[in-house]
């Protein structure tokens, strides 16, 4: 995980002309504290393999009355990672033995992968926002209570930034649109069509998946850029 802070020069003025949007939207009366230039602080996190599960399948792989149990919160506020693990199963019998799971509990099922991993297990994964699951190829999930056999739900999450709407103004963004991230290091690589999704107390971060982490050494490096 790696952090930037911006604003030198033109960027400065372009953050003193997006503070002045702020002060408008919120009807003139911005308090002495918050009249400083709003700068972001820009997380780039490694989103690893995980599940996505829904209540009925929690209770199928780890017995009736089952609550996935928090092991670590995230950085975004009320998700974690559970101490819950399942095992994946692909066409050719291959597995991934021990894959995390993330809550809370969703409507549907979801497994997120990254290349490598649907090579390994013989899957041709589409790449999706999250969610976004209809046509996608299934698996077997493997619990110790149970086995789901999914009908769809596994993809590669396309790389995208979740953002409030103060980052977004600041960006010049909307919900939706596309950006760039450079990531500066021994293997620096810029990554297009960023997907953006804003959303109220959100905090601001780019999720990109192990492959895309790995490629341009993420854990090394010196300066992240998040470009319209």
């Amino acid at each position: 995980m790696s952090s930037v802070q911006q604003g030198l020069d033109r960027q400065t003025v372009e953050d003193i002309v997006r503070q002045a949007v702020l002060e408008r939207l919120n009807g003139g009366c911005v308090k002495s504290s918050e009249s400083r230039v709003y700068v972001p602080n820009l997380v780039v996190s490694i989103s690893a393999r995980h599940v996505h599960l829904s209540e009925e399948h929690v209770e199928v792989l780890f017995g009736k009355g089952t609550k996935l149990t928090v092991m670590k919160d995230l950085y975004q506020e009320g998700f974690f990672a559970a101490n819950e693990t399942v095992m994946i199963v692909g066409p050719r019998k291959r597995m991934l033995p021990s894959v995390r799971i993330l809550g809370p509990t969703r409507p549907a099922t979801q497994v997120e992968l990254a290349f490598t991993d649907s090579v390994s297990l013989g899957l041709d994964m589409p790449v999706r926002e999250s969610g976004k699951i209809e046509g996608s190829p299934g698996c077997v999930l493997v619990g110790p209570k149970g086995v789901v056999e999914l009908k769809q739900g596994v993809i590669r999450a396309e790389r995208h930034v979740h953002m409030g709407p103060r980052d977004a103004v600041y960006y010049g963004v909307k919900d939706k649109d596309r950006m760039r991230l450079r990531v500066h290091s021994a293997c620096t690589a810029t990554f297009e069509n960023v997907l953006v999704r804003v959303g109220e107390k959100i905090k601001l971060e780019v999720h990109l998946d192990t492959d895309e982490g790995n490629a341009c050494d993420l854990e090394h490096a010196s300066r992240v850029e998040l470009l319209k």
